[in-house]
């Protein structure tokens, strides 16, 4: 029976005073929820809101368990009601539902629906058909059920999503709704030894004599007998930790032994109120007691194994603890939770909600953090990620210039080179002679490694600035001596300065003199030089001074830095293949003389030949052309005649 502290609170409680009746509906309570079905032709919006006014939601049904609990309470419904047409469907809300925007997801169970109470994407489902793909409006679903038949065990009731409705149109066929309230626990429905009458009255309205277990909360009100012969008895189903098991919570009604025992009737009637074993007193009392392998609960009447978990109830990773009263609870290691049954465990996925700097992988039972390509962990437990220097490694990615970005790197190249178009780490040599713009020099242009030298035409030197020509001292013999030297005696008369070579007119007669410049790096031996037009070489003087070839001149190439400018003592070799280039291609302007003079030798033979066939005089039957004979034939006589 309730205290007087009870009863206060019983008193203050929303749901118990006078002006709050309670609401007719089925209900089913089992595990640690309750669930209710309603009749009423609303919208899932309306629906929704019906069960969270009484502190709950719209049903989930995220296990065959579940969806049984809710067939029985639509069950009930339907049992109450008056019969309906055979043959009618109706429709019950239930809380899945996919919002607008959200599009159809084919890999997952739920197809992107989603519950309003909230949780993971279970893998139950029982869908009527396949569902639509339709993104431009929100999408619920509901329970397909035979209004006039009953309920099979074995046919759970079918999803089927469409439109959600709305106030004026709540949808086809929507006949009702199915809510769901979770609570901490249950207490046992209360044991009667005799007669009486019981009536449970829960924390969302609902009013019933009949629940296999009480939520949390719920008041029973007991009167025994035939209802008349005493007053009411109220009981509450409160919480309260057993003493030595921490963290684990019984509860009860708070009253030990049967209620409304009749010494007439002894054991006979419901078994004493007993769970197991009814023992009569000699006064006409009741005791309860158990079989072998149970012992009995504070109640009085309940009888629990002595060891709950001696069946493996827990599957899994769960571990297995048994309970005061005879139950069990199964609990997780970190990282893990406990699944919609309550009896195994599934994995967290911890990155929903990480501290990880950049990327989050989740594992089994945990996560870990890494970083992003170019990044390395700075921190503990790599929840910090720091740049990593590529440019600073002992094998530098770049072959000559390297600038360290976040993340990642590129590469530059010194001046005159330029970055391979392979993997833009490499640098190749820049031909500046062949620029799309112009050469840079205006007489012949040498490409060398990272950079460029100038040279000029016979006749021609290069100017102070190392680019441009300008016109030079032409002399048709030796070179003038140079002024002597005060140790002339001591050269042997060689008047030649030191580092040249004087040549003769002879040895370089119509040779051009390459005068490098004095920008860049040396040549090497694989440069190339590059010719410029005639008319950027062509003097402003007057005419005769330089005289070009018939011919175009070629290209220098193979040009030692040594021998660019002048003949000098370590650039004989380079000189020897100008001048054998320059006899070849005279060769090659001999040869076309000589083609082009038997071409006119044959052309004139010709036309003599011609010329003499018409002066020969021709006879007057050359101009007749004779027909061949024909035989001849006796004439056909006159048949007239």
């Amino acid at each position: 029976m309730a205290s007087s502290a009870d009863l206060l609170l019983l008193l203050l409680l929303p749901w118990a005073g006078a002006g709050a009746p309670p609401e007719p509906e089925a209900v089913v309570c089992a595990g640690t929820a309750c669930y209710t079905a309603h009749w009423g032709k609303l919208s899932a919006t309306e629906a929704q809101q019906r069960c969270s006014a009484n502190g709950g939601h719209l049903a989930t049904v995220k296990s065959e368990e579940e969806a049984r609990h809710i067939q029985r309470a639509l069950a009930q419904l339907l049992k109450a009601s008056p019969s309906p047409e055979a043959g009618r469907t109706g429709k019950f809300w239930i809380g899945l539902q996919r919002e607008k925007g959200k599009c159809l997801d084919p890999s997952l169970p739920l197809k992107g629906f989603s519950w309003v109470g909230g949780g993971e994407d279970t893998l139950y489902v029982n869908w009527h058909k396949e569902a639509k793909s339709s993104c431009l409006s929100n999408r619920c679903v509901s329970l397909l059920l035979e209004l006039a038949a009953t309920p099979q065990p074995g046919r759970l009731p079918k999803w089927s999503e469409s439109p959600c409705g709305s106030a004026n149109s709540p949808g086809s066929n929507i006949e009702g709704f199915v809510c769901k309230f979770s609570f901490q626990g249950m207490c046992r429905p209360l044991a009667l030894g005799g007669p009486g009458q019981v009536n449970y009255t829960t924390p969302f309205r609902a009013s019933t004599p009949a629940l296999e277990a009480v939520p949390f909360a719920s008041v029973a009100t007991l009167a025994c007998g035939d209802g008349h012969e005493g007053p009411s008895q109220y009981f509450l189903c409160k919480k309260k930790k057993p003493e030595g098991l921490a963290g684990l919570e019984v509860f009860e009604w708070g009253t030990p032994g049967p209620l409304c025992v009749d010494p007439k009737l002894g054991c006979t009637f419901n078994n004493g109120g007993c769970q197991q074993h009814c023992f009569e007193g000699g006064n006409g009392s009741i005791r309860c007691g158990c079989q072998a392998g149970f012992r009995l609960l504070d109640d009085l009447v309940t009888c629990v194994p002595r060891n709950a978990c001696s069946s493996s109830p827990c599957g899994g990773k769960a571990t297995c603890v048994p309970g005061p009263q005879g139950n069990y609870t199964c609990h997780c290691a970190h990282g893990y939770r406990l699944d919609s049954r309550g009896l195994d465990c599934v994995d967290v996925d911890e990155c929903q909600g990480s501290s990880c700097a950049q990327d989050c992988v989740n594992t089994p039972g945990g996560f870990r953090c890494q970083c992003w390509v170019g990044y390395e962990p700075g921190g503990p437990e790599g929840k910090a990620c720091m740049d990593v220097d590529e440019c600073a490694s002992s094998v530098a990615p770049c072959a000559q210039g390297c600038v360290n970005t976040n993340g990642s790197f590129y590469c530059s190249c010194a001046a005159g080179y330029v970055l391979s178009r392979e993997d833009d780490t490499q640098c190749e040599d820049r031909d500046e002679c062949e620029d799309p713009q112009g050469s840079p020099c205006d007489g012949l242009c040498f490409n060398t490694q990272g950079s460029f030298r100038c040279g000029c035409l016979p006749g021609w030197e290069l100017a102070p600035d190392g680019v441009s020509c300008t016109l030079g001292p032409l002399s048709s013999g030796p070179p003038a001596a140079a002024p002597q030297d005060e140790d002339k005696g001591d050269r042997g008369g060689d008047t030649t300065p030191p580092g040249t070579r004087s040549t003769s007119s002879k040895a370089f007669a119509g040779s051009p003199v390459l005068v490098p410049t004095t920008r860049g790096p040396s040549l090497s031996p694989s440069a190339t030089a590059t010719s410029v037009p005639k008319e950027r070489l062509a003097p402003n003087g007057p005419p005769g001074i330089l005289s070009e070839p018939d011919t175009p001149l070629p290209t220098a190439a193979s040009v030692d830095e040594d021998s660019v400018a002048t003949q000098s003592d370590d650039g004989g070799t380079d000189g020897q293949k100008l001048l054998l280039f320059y006899i070849l291609g005279t060769v090659v302007a001999i040869l076309l003389l000589l083609a082009l003079a038997l071409g006119l030798l044959v052309y004139r033979k010709r036309r003599a030949k011609k010329e003499e066939m018409k002066k020969t005089p021709q006879r007057a039957a050359d101009s007749y052309s004779w027909v061949p004979e024909r035989a001849e034939h006796r004439a056909t006589e006159n048949q007239y005649r």
